[in-house]
C-alpha cells in the first residue's frame, strides 16, 4: 500500500507528489504525507466545485459547459412540443453544475441540496411561468436534491397536478468526459506551476487554488473539512431570471 508506494517514489528519484482530485484524493495524501513525511501538493480535480480554497476547481467549466449545450438541445424539442423537461445533473451534496447552468440556460427553476425548494415552491413557480405565456420549462435538478432525484421529483409535480407533459433526461457521466474548456486548460496549467513552485519552496500538505484570480495555498485539513457554499447572489440572479 503506502509504504510500497513511498518505496517506489524513493527509489525512483522522486522529491515530492501533485495529487489532483478531492476530499477523498486529499485525505489520503495528507495521510501518506504524515506517515512517511514525503512532500505532497494538491490541486482541486472535480466538477462539482465544492472544494474549500479555490474559487474554481478543474474540470466544473468544462463540465458546466457541456451541461449547457445539452440543455440548449433539450429546449429546441422543448419549444416545439411544449413539454416541461427535468434535466438531473451531477452534485450530491452541492448545486453548483445546477445553479451555473441553469443561470445560463434561462432554466425556469433550480433545485440542489442547499435551496431547499419544495414541490409546492415548484409548482407555484411553474404555474407562475405559464401565466406569463412561456410555452416550455426547463428544470435543473441537481442529483442530491433532497426531493429526490429527476425522476422522483418529475412523479410528485404531476402527483400535485396534471397540467404537465414531463420529460426526463439524466446527463450522467456526459458531465465527466469531452475536450476541456479553454478555461480549465488554463486554470490546470496554473495550478500545476503554483504545485511544483510550492513543493521547491518547501511546502506540503497544501492544496494549489486561485482566489481572486490569484494563487493561494490552504492546507489540506482545510480544504478537506470546509465545505465551499454556493453564491446566493447568483442564487437570486437565477430567480430573477425564472420570472
Amino acid at each position: 500500500g503506502r509504504k510500497r508506494a513511498h518505496v517506489n517514489l524513493v527509489e525512483g528519484g522522486v522529491d515530492g507528489l501533485v495529487v489532483i482530485g478531492g476530499n477523498g484524493t486529499f485525505t489520503g495524501a495528507m495521510k501518506f504525507s504524515r506517515e512517511t513525511g514525503f512532500p505532497v501538493v494538491g490541486l482541486p480535480g472535480t466538477i462539482d466545485n465544492d472544494l474549500c480554497g479555490s474559487d474554481c476547481t478543474i474540470g466544473f467549466d468544462t463540465a458546466i459547459n457541456t451541461v449547457i449545450d445539452a440543455v440548449d438541445k433539450i429546449r429546441d424539442t422543448a419549444d416545439s412540443h411544449n413539454r416541461l423537461f427535468f434535466v438531473e445533473v451531477m452534485g450530491r451534496d452541492s448545486g453548483f453544475i445546477a445553479l451555473k447552468a441553469g443561470i445560463a440556460t434561462g432554466a425556469v427553476a433550480v433545485m440542489t441540496p442547499e435551496l431547499g425548494m419544495s414541490i409546492d415552491d415548484l409548482v407555484a413557480v411553474l404555474q407562475a411561468g405559464e401565466q406569463s405565456n412561456k410555452t416550455s420549462s426547463i428544470v435543473l435538478v441537481a442529483e442530491g436534491d433532497p426531493n429526490g432525484g429527476a425522476y422522483e421529483i418529475a412523479k410528485k409535480v404531476k402527483e400535485k397536478t396534471q397540467r404537465y407533459e414531463t420529460r426526463i433526461t439524466v446527463l450522467g457521466h456526459l458531465q465527466r468526459g469531452g475536450a476541456p474548456t479553454c478555461f480549465d486548460r488554463v486554470l490546470a496549467s496554473r495550478l500545476g506551476v503554483a504545485a511544483v513552485e510550492a513543493l521547491r519552496s518547501g511546502h506540503s500538505e497544501v492544496m494549489a487554488g486561485i482566489v481572486n484570480d490569484r494563487v493561494a495555498l490552504t492546507s489540506l485539513e482545510t480544504a478537506i473539512e470546509t465545505k465551499s457554499t454556493i453564491n446566493e447572489d447568483e442564487v437570486r440572479i437565477a430567480r430573477i431570471l425564472s420570472i
